[in-house]
């Protein structure tokens, strides 16, 4: 007998927190339209820099050091070590020696209380030799490991013929960088110079004296936080094999291959103005050109690398990306299109179309398919169109808001550009029905066998994903109205592919495993919504059925809360408390479904009235970005727009 007293009033406050969350949000829009954030948290990528800039002999301004060393110690565990991301529950050889490294470069001195624990942590636990592949390949740059106690990053694989399946082309492109500048720097055995730093260092990572220390024994020691990924019962006999052509290989060969990995660094500097797919390669290309001495293409590499930075309430960091500008801005606008339009200020959807619209990409690559590039005309990045690599997720997202937009603002997408996107989408679908990232699966599943990383899951190929199948058959259906009678039956096709693989991806609980955040959550909002955009029903049994799963999840609070070692374990994992995103996902999905009314809509609603501070803004809560099933990444803006958008969904 309360609720119809009661319910007036809370739908009244819940508007109030939509207004509240749209005006903090309108006030953190960019001059250029577009919001971003930081977007750190990978444990590994700040120190990269920092040995990039030392290398260089590069001076690191005085301010930006103090924050450098600022967010180190405030990633810092109580036992001294550092995790692989910021929030990692146990520390990482790999990720703390390299940060103890950092820290040293940055001007800290060895008996620093920081720096002491740190390298306590380093020897106590069996020092660098336990640090997995990458974080040995960064000392081996700095003098502080030598090649021989790493397993060979053959060049010569990039001479082979494309059909060879094992071709460096099939793989996924982040991998395929990351890999290209390692291997022309294992084939130079690039190195800095020795001097009493590197002395000092050596000295102080390792549990014995670096000279008693017989390497090449040490290629697979691998301290225990580091075993995220076990090798595969392959990599054996590969490493074995690789080692043996690695003493047999003609110099001649070793010329040709290292000239042709030059060549395909050159092309990916050029295609993305030197900002390069993402930190990590920009990294390792950056020590390729201060190796093989190319002066303009230093001077580039490090004006590009100052876009990494990010100035984070916890110190400077190095982001994941250039920015996250195109996705934060694509997911903004769809937020503030379901709030009351009264609400929304005058200007901020058309400022924020503006970047959309002037951020898609306009002209494929020259030559891409010898560079093992898809087509990227009509894509939209997840940062801007400088960094030049369309994703699919991103590109459906920059669609989706383009077409909801176009109606209500100045000088729209060309419809030529518009119908570009479409193609681009059309042209990324795998043969399965599934979407992958950024180009279509080239290679075999078995690939994974041959990961090398020791701490990072699915590198190896393009693999398709519920969240990007599903964007891009919500785009292409919204597109199916924008362009009646063309695209009609190719549009059909894709979506009924696409529907079949996000239906074959439902697991027994009714869930979708999420494979860019935490996890399960995100996963059934876009299965969910994947679905419904196809053409399922609310009751359909498979919708009903991920309604279900969440609703069983459901915390008393009202909220869900989903830990971030759901992702690695591949089960629900619960987090202590209720997370604002983690509760937006779940309450956009049943309104969805059409349980708005339902009494776990409703109550999940009231928890993010309530979870909403006075100012607008929801509160810092737990990182739920992740990548590779291991690594966290933060996305600052998650918290404010999508509690708008569940909420607004709700009205």
């Amino acid at each position: 007998m309360v609720v119809p007293i009661e319910r007036p009033r809370e739908d009244e406050e819940l508007r109030r927190a939509v207004a509240r969350g749209v005006a903090y949000l309108a006030a953190r829009q960019n001059p250029d339209g577009s919001w971003d954030g930081d977007y750190g948290g990978p444990m590994f990528l700040l120190p990269m820099y920092v040995a990039a800039f030392h290398a260089g002999r590069r001076e690191i301004p005085a301010s930006q050091r103090r924050r450098m060393v600022q967010y180190l110690r405030n990633v810092q565990r109580a036992d001294g070590s550092v995790g692989l991301h910021a929030e990692a529950e146990r520390g990482c050889m790999f990720t703390t020696v390299l940060c103890y490294v950092a820290l040293r470069l940055l001007g800290q001195a060895e008996e620093e209380p920081t720096v002491a624990r740190m390298g306590r942590w380093i020897r106590e636990h069996g020092g660098a030799l336990g640090a997995a592949s990458w974080g040995k390949l960064t000392l081996a740059l700095l003098n502080l490991y030598p090649y021989e106690g790493l397993h060979p990053v053959t060049p010569e694989l990039w001479l082979l013929p494309y059909a060879a399946p094992v071709h460096p082309g099939r793989l996924w492109c982040h991998c395929r960088q990351v890999y290209l500048p390692m291997a022309w720097l294992y084939g130079r055995r690039a190195a800095i110079e020795e001097d009493g730093l590197v002395r000092a260092l050596r000295r102080e990572i390792y549990a014995a004296p670096y000279e008693s220390i017989r390497f090449e024994e040490h290629r697979d020691t691998l301290y225990p936080g580091d075993r995220l990924v076990p090798p595969s019962w392959l990599m054996r006999p590969v490493n074995l094999a690789t080692g043996l052509y690695e003493r047999l290989r003609p110099a001649a060969l070793r010329r040709r291959a290292l000239e042709k990995i030059l060549e395909h660094i050159a092309y990916e500097d050029r295609a993305t103005s030197y900002i390069r797919i993402g930190p990590v390669n920009a990294v390792l290309n950056t020590f390729v050109h201060l190796f093989a001495g190319d002066g303009p293409a230093i001077e580039r590499s490090f004006e590009a690398l100052e876009g990494y930075l990010c100035q984070g309430h916890d110190g400077v960091k190095m982001n994941g990306y250039n920015s996250c500008a195109l996705w934060d801005t694509a997911f903004a606008v769809q937020s503030l299109l379901a709030a009351p339009s009264e609400v929304v200020p005058d200007g901020v959807l058309e400022r924020a179309h503006g970047y959309i619209r002037d951020n898609q990409v306009l002209e494929d690559l020259p030559r891409d398919a010898g560079h093992f590039r898809h087509r990227c005309r009509g894509g939209w990045p997840f940062s801007d169109r400088a960094h030049g690599w369309p994703i699919t997720d991103c590109t459906a997202e920059g669609l989706k808001s383009a077409l909801a937009l176009e109606p209500r603002v100045r000088g729209p997408v060309p419809e030529e550009l518009l119908a570009a996107a479409v193609e681009l989408i059309l042209s990324f679908q795998n043969p399965d029905g599934s979407w992958s990232t950024y180009e279509r699966k080239r290679g075999g599943d078995w690939l994974e066998l041959l990961n090398p990383s020791q701490v990072f899951a699915d590198i190896m190929v393009d693999y398709g994903h519920v969240e990007c199948t599903s964007a891009c058959v919500q785009a292409l259906v919204r597109a199916r109205g924008r362009f009646p009678g063309r695209f009609e039956r190719e549009i059909e096709g894709a979506v009924r592919r696409g529907q079949r693989f996000i239906r074959a991806r439902q697991r027994a609980d009714g869930a979708f495993e999420g494979s860019w955040a935490v996890c399960f959550t995100y996963g059934t909002w876009f299965g969910v919504w994947g679905l419904i955009a196809a053409g399922a029903s609310p009751s359909d049994p498979a919708v009903r059925r991920a309604c279900e799963f969440l609703e069983s999840r459901q915390n008393r609070d009202g909220g869900w809360g989903e830990h971030h070692t759901s992702c690695l374990e591949r089960r629900y994992v619960p987090h202590a408390e209720s997370q604002a995103v983690n509760t937006a996902w779940a309450l956009m999905t049943l309104v969805r479904a059409g349980r708005r009314d339902s009494p776990a809509a409703r109550a999940a609603a009231r928890f993010l009235a309530r979870r909403q501070q006075p100012d607008g803004d929801w509160p810092r809560e737990a990182m739920v970005g992740v990548f590779n099933k291991t690594t966290l990444i933060n996305y600052e803006n998650y918290r404010r727009y999508f509690p708008i958008w569940a909420l607004g969904l709700c009205g």
